[in-house]
């Protein structure tokens, strides 16, 4: 039996602004690109709760944040105060969390390797092996530890999902946010699942979400209804917006939105066996986007954690940095770089991957201007 957690903590970049910064608690918070009054460039890193119930989200442009804080600000409401990301400060304090949950797991249920047992999805969110634990009695235990965990040494919230997949634990965990735990079993999938809106299942964007409501599906329940071989044929489809006459390739996604649907899930956790020769980090946003500067943000926060990891790894140096693109339609490109001697800087590090993120902002790697979901950064040949 497997049993997944899904960790995400709540708002976190807004969180730990709020949390170091007295003054602002209670207020609504944006982490993002300088609004400079309407005229700014840029996205919306992360918007706590208060800031959402104005309708404010990550990846929106932060000029329409600022659009929504005026208009709040007329009637009556709290500004809206916006934040210049600080990536080193949202570093440690995920390393610390990490830490922290690392070494809760270490006691609870020892890993078959180094770090099997989790696997640090992004900054602010990781997967939990707990299947060793053998019921979902004491790993809803375990996971109620973490949390409180955190809230004590941290002064910060988050949601964890339990489930018997990473694809239902990562629903769950979403699923009662903020400072939420939910817990699907496995004869507990169709019944928290079907009602779901279709976007509720990750991967699934609004051109699919779109493309799924012009033949009626809007339920998890009502994509199960669709059979296979229609649903490829849906995906395959010309795309209508954006990409001229250029099919949709179902390319393995047809396959993998059917999957979901049924709640099936079998990826396993990506700990760092010992002895690996790479460490990594990987990143999905909650909005596909080609925001040259938000996601060259998101990379420079990568290549600081993958850094962190690496330093203390006990290798010494590297000689190879992979990037990885994942677009809107799930293909996935990775482009590498070997550096003709060893090296173990974080400034070399983040300059080599941007060179190689870079021309997945133009026509060399991006044609047709596709929207982005997930990168990645990667470091090899580590001695």
């Amino acid at each position: 039996m497997r049993i997944i957690a899904h960790l995400d903590m709540d708002a976190f970049f807004a969180a730990v602004e709020e949390r170091d910064r007295p003054r602002l608690k209670g207020r609504p918070i944006v982490v993002g690109a300088n609004p400079e009054d309407g005229k700014g460039r840029g996205v919306v890193s992360t918007a706590n709760y208060k800031a959402r119930a104005y309708g404010i989200h990550s990846a929106m442009p932060v000029t329409r944040a600022w659009e929504l804080s005026e208009k709040a600000k007329k009637e009556g409401r709290p500004e809206v105060v916006f934040i210049t990301p600080s990536g080193h400060r949202y570093g440690e304090v995920s390393d610390n969390i990490f830490t922290l949950v690392g070494k809760i797991l270490e006691q609870a249920c020892p890993p078959k390797f180094e770090g099997g047992n989790l696997e640090r999805v992004s900054v602010d969110e990781a997967f939990l092996d707990l299947s060793s634990l053998g019921s979902f009695e004491k790993a809803e235990s375990v996971v109620s530890k973490i949390k409180m965990e955190i809230l004590s040494k941290e002064k910060l919230t988050c949601s964890i999902g339990l489930g018997p997949n990473k694809l239902i634990a990562k629903i769950a965990s979403d699923f009662k946010k903020p400072n939420g735990l939910t817990v699907v079993r496995e004869d507990e999938i169709e019944a928290f699942l079907e009602p779901m809106p279709i976007r509720k299942i990750p991967g699934l964007g609004p051109k699919t979400e779109i493309i799924l409501n012009q033949i009626g599906v809007k339920t998890v329940k009502d994509l199960k209804e669709v059979s296979l071989e229609e649903l490829n044929k849906i995906l395959g489809k010309p795309r209508r917006e954006g990409s001229g006459s250029r099919p949709r390739k179902a390319s393995g996604w047809g396959i993998a939105l059917y999957k979901k649907a049924q709640g099936l899930d079998d990826s396993p956790i990506s700990g760092q066996e010992e002895g690996a020769k790479s460490i990594g980090e990987q990143e999905t946003f909650a909005k596909d986007t080609l925001d040259p500067n938000f996601i060259t943000d998101r990379l420079k926060l990568l290549t600081a954690s993958v850094m962190r990891s690496f330093q203390k790894s006990g290798f010494e140096s590297f000689r190879a940095v992979v990037v990885t693109v994942r677009f809107s339609g799930f293909e996935t490109k990775n482009r590498s770089y070997t550096l003709k001697e060893p090296v173990s800087e974080l400034k070399t590090l983040e300059f080599e991957a941007l060179k190689l993120l870079y021309p997945f902002f133009d026509k060399r790697e991006n044609p047709t201007k596709k929207k982005i979901r997930l990168i990645g950064v990667r470091i090899e040949k580590i001695k």
